[in-house]
């Protein structure tokens, strides 16, 4: 099927009173000087919509305009044609049989890219549907995974060696020597995978047969199995290699990390090593420094948090905390504080294990136990070096919480994090490590404690029903929810790999510290801190910030009561009568949850 024009695209526009005269006459010049066809120009120009120019152009050429994410594409099927030619032509086989191929196009008025198409996948006969551009590029991602290539270079390596082999280790330094060249070959596409994907982690787990790569995206693992298990030894032992770590040293953990540029992504990657039963096992942090840092209102953070934790921060001194568990993005909230804070008249100061990205004007210790250079003895040396603020990468024993706070109460304002489940235990938890109570009630000013949970997908989004069980649930944490009130998930699409979640946003609770919580501190009373902390004014939890996000259609209720469930949002709960928690008092919160 070759659809056609009766008139050039441009010329039927104006004919249509589409466009004007002017707006083609500029779109053409727009086009001699980028190169791109006329359709994008006219997009970009913002002369038509996309949605406007590709109903236009399915009803011209009589074709389907379709709506790739109501598809489930099999990836054998998209494969048929060939990933550099998908995107070279902006085209994807969306169904295919024997006889016929369903082929999806953004520019469905192109005959040479529709002949070339044809040829490819001959003899089925091709009917053109029209596509929006950007749900090809994101089925394109979703669709040519390197699984492929990953599975045909592991075949390979394991061809290269066998149980028995001896690794050259000078080879193995070698681009173009033989084994070595297969092992980059297959990180490569290891590590392309994981970008394409936007995983944030890459587990390398050998079993006694298989080896295991796994990648966490949006939070949750999704696993590959390779059948040649004797291949992990090898790539291990490049991965050590490239981080700077002992190759000879197979039965302790090690740490190190590396640099690469994937996809027109510099990515800093951080590896940990474990002995395990059948090797060594291996976990790679992917941090994407070409994204750059994420600024406080780009994290998710409600705008009225956002308030109080600057007022918070612009503070002479004093303590502010984040918290929550690892990969809840405390590291990047506690930067897009810092990149406020980096002014010329500020000396700041940050103690790291590892530095993660590296900022101008501040000062960033790595610290290396290794050598007795520990969190406790770099900031004693901090303290000597005049600074305003000083940021510690985590809070891990006693030593280090009592000089950090002696630090707050000393005219420095003292920014850490603390693995705990929510902002309220935070402060007990101090305590429980060996602060003294009147110090931590002098040094805290507030808690952040945050999550991450898991974005619905918009391409796929639809209402979903509750079951009476969470039905109830919910209305144990906001009465106002009945039968009626509506909630969404995901239906499963490709732009989310039929998952129904696509990326993850930020759930926050603030508390701020008052006379009522410090009063408790200084007495050691922890459980009548615990309700001071639920009743005061402007604090909000998690769970409760995080429901206000199932109301708005952004996560599903699933996703709320994993996170309840976590923070074990009931043992604050018994805290509060409910003669203590007032309707007004509720509606202020609710106005303060934000979103």
């Amino acid at each position: 099927m070759r659809p056609r024009l009766k008139m050039r695209l441009g010329d039927l526009l104006v004919h249509e009173n589409i466009i004007s005269e002017s707006e083609l006459q500029s779109a053409l010049t727009e086009q001699s000087r980028s190169g791109r066809k006329l359709g994008h120009a006219l997009v970009d120009l913002n002369y038509v919509s996309e949605d406007e120019l590709l109903t236009f152009l399915s009803k011209q050429l009589n074709i389907p305009f379709i709506d790739v994410s109501e598809y489930r594409i099999d990836e054998k099927t998209a494969k048929l044609l060939p990933e550099i030619q998908a995107r070279r032509h902006r085209a994807l086989v969306i169904e295919a049989d024997e006889q016929r191929a369903l082929v999806g196009m953004s520019d469905p008025a192109d005959l040479a890219a529709i002949d070339a198409i044809a040829g490819i996948l001959a003899p089925r006969n091709v009917e053109i549907a029209v596509v929006a551009d950007q749900q090809l590029l994101d089925s394109f991602d979703n669709l040519y995974r390197r699984t492929q290539d990953i599975e045909q270079f592991a075949s390979q390596l394991q061809d290269e060696y066998d149980d028995s082999a001896e690794f050259d280790l000078g080879a193995l330094t070698l681009e173009e020597s033989g084994g070595d060249a297969t092992v980059a070959k297959l990180l490569q596409s290891i590590f392309e995978d994981a970008v394409q994907v936007r995983a944030s982690d890459i587990h390398i787990e050998p079993e006694a047969k298989a080896l295991r790569i796994r990648q966490r995206v949006d939070g949750v693992l999704q696993e590959n199995i390779l059948e040649e298990g004797n291949i992990a030894s090898a790539l291990i032992l490049r991965l050590k290699l490239m981080a700077g770590l002992d190759i000879s040293e197979k039965r302790l953990p090690q740490d190190g990390r590396f640099h690469i540029n994937v996809k027109k992504h510099s990515i800093d990657v951080r590896v940990s090593t474990m002995p395990v039963q059948h090797g060594e096992s291996c976990v790679m942090r992917l941090l994407d420094q070409s994204a750059g840092l994420l600024a406080l209102e780009q994290t998710g953070m409600p705008d009225d948090i956002i308030k109080r934790v600057r007022r918070l921060v612009h503070r002479p001194h004093g303590m502010l905390i984040v918290t929550g568990p690892t990969g809840s993005g405390k590291t990047t909230t506690l930067y897009g504080v810092l990149s406020e804070l980096n002014q010329a008249s500020k000396k700041i100061i940050t103690v790291e294990d590892p530095v993660e990205y590296r900022l101008p004007r501040i000062s960033q210790v790595q610290v290396n136990s290794r050598i007795g250079l520990d969190f406790a003895q770099v900031l004693r040396s901090t303290l000597r070096q005049d600074p305003d603020i000083i940021m510690v990468g985590e809070m891990r024993d006693r030593e280090t919480v009592e000089i950090g706070m002696r630090g707050a109460i000393t005219g420095h304002l003292v920014l850490s994090t603390l693995h705990t489940n929510d902002a309220i235990t935070s402060a007990l938890r101090l305590i429980d490590m060996g602060a003294a109570p009147y110090l931590v009630a002098a040094a805290l000013r507030g808690v952040l404690a945050q999550r991450l949970i898991r974005r619905i997908c918009e391409h796929c989004k639809q209402p979903a029903e509750i079951d009476s069980n969470e039905l109830s649930w919910l209305q144990t944490m906001s009465p106002d929810i009945t039968n009626d009130t509506k909630f969404f998930a995901g239906r499963g699409c490709q732009r989310c790999n039929q998952t129904g979640y696509r990326g993850r946003i930020g759930v926050f609770e603030l508390l701020e510290m008052n006379e009522a919580m410090m009063d408790a501190l200084r007495d050691s009373d922890t459980r009548e801190f615990a309700r001071a902390a639920a009743k005061s004014a402007n604090f909000r939890s998690l769970a409760h910030t995080a429901l206000d996000y199932a109301k708005q259609g952004v996560t599903t209720v699933s996703e709320v009561l994993f996170l309840a469930e976590s923070v074990e949002e009931e043992d604050f709960a018994s805290l509060t009568t409910p003669s203590e928690t007032s309707s007004e008092g509720s509606a202020k919160s609710t106005d303060n949850g934000g979103g």
